[in-house]
């Protein structure tokens, strides 16, 4: 029978401070750990101490997971972090393909590629393997992956198709943090407040049970209701990069709470129309997004903006829209169809919508200029034209959407049509 050792951390500072590290590690993974859980998990080691690695991973497992999709993504940064060198070499070679031989054995999933760069993510240089992967190793691991603030605004303004691998997973993590609130807008239908329009029904029915005297006065307000979001990403080969980063942030709203959102729909589109709504409900961003790739299998295809938007308005536009949806459609508005059907099909999103917001990653280039045939068809029909390349123009985005007389660039770029004609 092995016996425990206890362990005394305030003498032994290395470990304490590999939890804390872990912790953070765990937490950019996206686990939602913060300092109490911390102490708790160096308070639980010493209580419990360990003889083995399996009695630290559930000890660690008991203080930091509390949901099921979250054990995976545990797992798999355990293993990295306390030194499983196979384990760590695989995912090497996943997240840098100059590294090769491993890749080609195994496919890393959603949550260990997460896992990776949540630990990978700013390290200088690689980890230093043990000559022998069986021996304990206790050596304290040093990762620093914090961002600075000069380079998280440098990310805020970089193109989404520039960015490496690393900074790209660094602005996924800034992307979920941003928030899309929308005010409620004034229904018919009223409800009881304390001040504002005197409720007559209301007052006369309480007085009558009073005898008639009237002792006091009801008011009522409008009652609020909250709009849907509807989105429509292009995801042809020009807009491949962009829409992957926008369904990340896209993700984030849709499973943020109090944000103000009825609902939120979620369409992709290249040479056909595809529903992922219900795959963004899930919590995992990678499960999520791996599942709506899945399901559109024209990622990085050609362009049908035309057809696929009329699918949209045959088939969805009068379950999703409701009354008063918002329309974001990201595309870089590159059709090869007929111009005259686009331009039909957007109007009739115009119609059906409280706002039609269009985001094009084109406008990141300072000499933009609505050239192109599809943009021509489709500029005259939307609410909001705006660009949509970077972090920063999504924080834009979020600041002006309950803006009803926000129209980006569209003034501008229609006098420049003006002109050409």
């Amino acid at each position: 029978m092995v016996e425990h050792i206890p362990l005394e951390l305030p003498e032994n500072p290395k470990l304490a401070g590999n939890i804390t590290h872990f912790a953070r590690a765990l937490r950019r993974a996206g686990l939602p750990i913060g300092p109490g859980r911390v102490i708790d998990a160096i308070r639980a080691v010493e209580a419990a101490g360990f003889s083995n690695k399996a009695d630290f991973y559930w000890t660690l497992h008991a203080c930091f997971v509390n949901r099921p999709e979250h054990r995976a993504v545990y797992g798999q940064v355990f293993r990295l972090y306390w030194r499983d060198p196979q384990y760590l070499e695989h995912m090497m070679a996943a997240m840098l393909p100059a590294i090769r031989g491993v890749q080609e054995e195994r496919n890393a999933q959603a949550a260990e590629k997460r896992a990776a760069e949540a630990l990978l993510d700013g390290a200088d240089a690689p980890v230093d393997q043990p000559e022998n992967p069986n021996e304990d190793d206790t050596s304290e691991i040093e990762i620093d992956a914090s961002l600075t603030i000069s380079t998280e605004e440098r990310l805020r303004s970089l193109d989404f198709e520039q960015m490496s691998t690393a900074e790209m997973a660094a602005a996924k993590r800034m992307l979920a943090r941003i928030k899309l609130p929308i005010e409620p807008m004034k229904s018919r239908r009223s409800q009881t407040a304390a001040s504002g329009k005197i409720d007559a029904a209301k007052t006369l029915r309480a007085a009558m049970r009073k005898g008639g005297e009237l002792h006091k006065l009801a008011y009522k307000a409008p009652r609020p209701r909250w709009p849907n979001l509807v989105v429509l990403c292009d995801i042809s080969g020009s807009m491949s990069q962009y829409s992957r980063a926008v369904l990340h942030f896209l993700h984030a709203v849709s499973n943020a709470k109090g944000a103000g959102w009825a609902k939120v729909h979620a369409f992709t589109f290249g040479t056909r129309l595809t529903n992922i709504t219900r795959h963004l409900k899930q919590r995992d961003v990678d499960a999520a997004l791996a599942a709506a790739g899945a399901e559109a299998q024209d990622w990085e295809g050609g362009t049908r903006i035309g057809e696929c938007l009329e699918t949209f308005n045959r088939d969805w536009s009068r379950r999703v829209m409701g009354q008063g949806a918002v329309v974001l459609l990201i595309t870089d508005g590159l059709e090869r169809g007929e111009s005259e059907a686009l331009s039909k099909q957007v109007q009739r999103i115009q119609l059906s919508a409280k706002r039609l917001i269009w985001l094009n990653p084109l406008l990141r280039w300072d000499e933009f200029a609505p050239k192109a045939q599809g943009i021509k068809a489709m500029l005259p029909y939307v609410d909001s034209f705006r660009a949509g390349h970077s972090i920063a123009s999504l924080e834009e985005l979020a600041e002006v959407i309950s803006r009803p007389d926000d129209v980006g660039e569209k003034t501008r770029l229609l006098s420049s049509l003006t002109q050409q004609a």
